[in-house]
């Protein structure tokens, strides 16, 4: 038996934004969600290799046709609903954002909010359980029953300051409410790679 690093060791997540993984998500909402669309322009990154930037607009803002790009296929990358938040994810033990554009989680979270017995989000855990690949993969939504949730997490939510409204203008919902400027440049980690385009 190998040794060399602890049993069970996994690498520190330092990531600020939840990515679906397989298998069951757990977190707990935070705050309240921010809406509208995301579609995705190509920019160069420090070494002049192309990445993707998302663009999100407020739902009553318009998107003009040549903004639009082409996928690989040459099909336009149209642009799609999310829904953004706050949460504490389990998995990765950190608040980050979860963003939200699969129409079938989002319509499975607003049915808990419509149930009487559920209502508001941030008063219950939420699992999206992910299986299957690429074109075939699935989401399942589940919650757990109405339970308080940790004060000592509440309170570091609230200490970040997380603004989600610089999510429209390109800006790092992290940076501290000091440091904010209109227009600036959003977190490095919230591009993500060619190869990667959702």
């Amino acid at each position: 038996m190998n040794d060399f690093l602890p049993t069970g060791y996994c690498e520190p997540v330092t990531s600020n934004y939840t990515k679906l993984v397989d298998g069951d998500n757990k977190f707990r909402i935070l705050s309240e969600a921010v809406v509208g669309m995301v579609f995705w322009k190509t920019v160069l990154n420090e070494n002049g290799k192309p990445n993707q930037k998302p663009i999100r607009r407020r739902p009553e803002e318009p998107i003009s046709a040549d903004e639009i790009e082409l996928d690989k296929y040459g099909k336009p990358r149209l642009p799609k609903h999310f829904w953004a938040f706050v949460v504490y994810n389990y998995n990765d033990e950190r608040i980050q954002i979860l963003e939200l554009t699969q129409s079938g989680i989002r319509r499975a979270i607003k049915n808990l909010i419509n149930k009487p017995k559920w209502g508001d989000p941030r008063d219950y855990d939420i699992t999206i359980t992910r299986e299957g690949k690429d074109l075939d993969t699935e989401y399942t939504v589940s919650s757990d029953p109405k339970e308080e949730f940790d004060e000592k997490i509440i309170e570091q939510y609230k200490a970040m300051k997380i603004d989600l409204e610089v999510l429209y203008s390109g800006g790092d919902p992290f940076a501290s409410t000091s440091e904010k400027t209109e227009g600036q440049s959003q977190s490095k980690e919230d591009e993500i790679s060619i190869d990667e385009i959702p």
